[in-house]
């Protein structure tokens, strides 16, 4: 285990900490700690997408770079749409 840990780059470290603030917003929106149509959510969202992506800008996977890619439109989309439904309820 040791091993492993002596070869982790800030890479590594930066994509894992990332894959790490998804889950968690995943997991609070499971246990209703945040609200998937709060503001948060879609930023929290794609922090995590963006740290991942810079891991894989480094150890490139398409298959993952297709997902993340996927998931910070999404995010995006979301922020707007959160925007979008703000101003009309003002």
């Amino acid at each position: 285990m040791s091993a492993f840990f002596n070869n982790l780059t800030i890479v590594d470290a930066v994509g894992s900490f990332g894959a790490l603030i998804v889950v968690a917003a995943y997991f609070a929106t499971q246990m209703r700690l945040m609200n998937s149509d709060d503001l948060a959510f879609p930023l929290v969202n794609l922090l995590g997408s963006v740290l991942i992506v810079y891991s894989l800008l480094q150890n490139f996977n398409l298959a993952s770079m297709l997902i993340e890619g996927f998931w910070i439109i999404i995010s995006i989309i979301g922020i707007f749409q959160h925007f979008r439904l703000r101003s009309r309820s003002e």
